[in-house]
């Protein structure tokens, strides 16, 4: 049987057997229970499309994943920030380059706030070239009383509700392909061809100021980057002279939920010998398809990629170690993100029993927050949305959990994107649910707009000087006059 035929929702024939775990291989995941795959109707043409992308060059490189892993290790030891941000569903329909630009742009901005903010790096990660595939909590829809295959996201299916558009079609996994490949040529060209450059990127940020009803509450951060950069200049030290002030690091991110793509894209490491899945920097799977023993934890354990998995209200204490143990074995910080997403009102209910069970064992996770995918509401209207303050909220009770339990926020996780949309109510411009419909663009989920993205960076910006302040509060009070710190 066809493992394709598996993912039309019959259970394979043989159960995972956990003593085998030493001998991963890329296609161990069809020997276990999956969730959240589509019914494709030619089993064959699936495994056709599946060969042949298993001969085309890798998105990404092994060593790309390594440096990665390195700068995550950062975060996680509290010596960094995490910054993951971008579209809720990448679409065939939208794809043009001023979108990936507006989006990478808004994101750089972001991260120039935060980094002076927190005083530390900050690494960039882009929901983008691979972020094709969602979850959907049925796998039918109906309308007007006619039941069809529910929108699966591009590289599976047509969001036009008829038949021919909602058949998953293996072929759209190589337009996929091809639109990442594309995406990420041109996102590689931004983050070192010199549109990263700082005073560039500090100069947008100067433009958003002057439009924003905010502007008094910002300006502060503003002219005190604007001063650093005025002092570094005096002192002769430029974009030509230091190339980290030119260009940046950038690297893209998906959620590996169409198990057979990612599977085609794993390739051996030439240097270390390890699998790597070349489709993206960072993989992560979802509050929907963690299930221990289950295929998407069994493909995610065996690549080397740093992965991540999302943490919600459903998980309990002892289910997350397990999970940690089965993508973290060696516990290597920068290995694994935890990505919480609990609901602006159960974060303080559930967010500090976990950090203290991790604590507790050892283990070393970067801690990150999605303040988005908890606070999804639906207007009188019908349209989704989220609102600008329930996402503020959980941010800064995640921030303030963390500062309770001496740990580190470590991280951020956002849908957004670059263009003027209105998706999400509220912010500085103040959006109404009357105004949604008037630039209500995303496939999915509601977006922040480029504006909003920024004002909620100066808003954690504000947060990270918090934990700042009480980092060095801490140390001072365990340091005694002479120098000597407590044993």
């Amino acid at each position: 049987m066809s493992a394709q035929s598996d993912m039309a929702g019959r259970q394979p024939k043989a159960p995972f057997d956990p003593e085998h775990a030493h001998t991963w291989r890329p296609d161990g995941w069809r020997r276990c229970p999956i969730e959240q795959v589509p019914a494709y109707p030619d089993a064959q043409a699936v495994e056709r499309v599946e060969a042949t992308m298993s001969r085309y060059p890798p998105l990404v490189f092994a060593g790309e994943a390594r440096r990665l892993k390195h700068q995550l290790a950062q975060v996680a030891e509290g010596d960094a920030f995490l910054l993951q941000g971008g579209d809720c569903a990448e679409s065939f329909a939208e794809f043009h380059p001023d979108g990936i630009r507006d989006t990478f742009r808004v994101i750089l901005q972001m991260a120039v706030i935060l980094t002076f903010a927190a005083s530390c790096p900050v690494v960039k990660v882009g929901r983008m070239a691979g972020q094709f595939a969602k979850p959907r909590s049925k796998p039918t829809e109906v309308q007007d009383g006619v039941e069809l295959p529910a929108y699966r996201g591009d590289i599976i299916n047509g969001i036009e509700f008829v038949e021919a558009e909602r058949t998953p079609d293996p072929e759209r996994m190589l337009k996929a392909y091809a639109q990442s490949a594309s995406t990420i040529n041109l996102l590689r060209a931004f983050a070192q061809g010199g549109y990263a450059d700082l005073n560039k990127v500090h100069g947008w940020t100067l433009e958003f100021l002057s439009n924003t009803p905010a502007v008094a509450r910002y300006r502060d951060v503003a002219d005190r980057i604007s001063g650093a950069l005025d002092f570094m200049a005096a002192c002769g030290v430029g974009p030509g002279d230091v190339p980290q002030l030119r260009g940046t690091d950038f690297y893209t991110s998906h959620e590996a939920l169409l198990l057979g793509y990612e599977q085609a894209l794993t390739r051996r490491d030439s240097e270390t010998g390890a699998w790597v899945d070349t489709s993206a920097h960072m993989l992560w799977v979802g509050d929907r398809t963690r299930q221990l023993g289950g295929a998407h934890l069994e493909f995610l354990r065996g690549i080397e990629n740093p992965v991540a998995v999302k943490v919600g209200p459903s998980m309990a204490a002892d289910e997350l170690l397990k999970v940690i143990d089965t993508l973290s074995p060696d516990n290597a910080p920068g290995r694994l993100t935890l990505i919480c997403r609990f609901g602006a009102d159960q974060v303080g209910d559930h967010l500090p029993g976990l950090i203290r069970a991790v604590e507790r064992e050892g283990r070393r996770v970067v801690w990150s927050c999605d303040p988005v995918h908890g606070n999804t509401v639906k207007t009188a209207v019908g349209l989704k949305t989220r609102p600008f303050d329930k996402i503020l909220t959980e941010m800064r009770r995640f921030f303030e959990v963390h500062r309770a339990e001496g740990t580190h926020a470590g991280g951020v996780h956002l849908e957004l994107t670059g263009k003027n949309v209105t998706e999400c109510t509220g912010g500085a411009l103040a959006i109404t649910e009357e105004a949604l419909a008037s630039r209500y663009h995303t496939h999915c989920d509601p977006r922040l707009n480029a504006d909003q993205s920024l004002e909620m960076a100066f808003l954690i910006a504000e947060e990270l000087k918090g934990e700042r302040r009480g980092r060095k509060a801490q140390e001072h009070a365990t340091q005694e006059p002479g120098g000597a710190r407590h044993v």
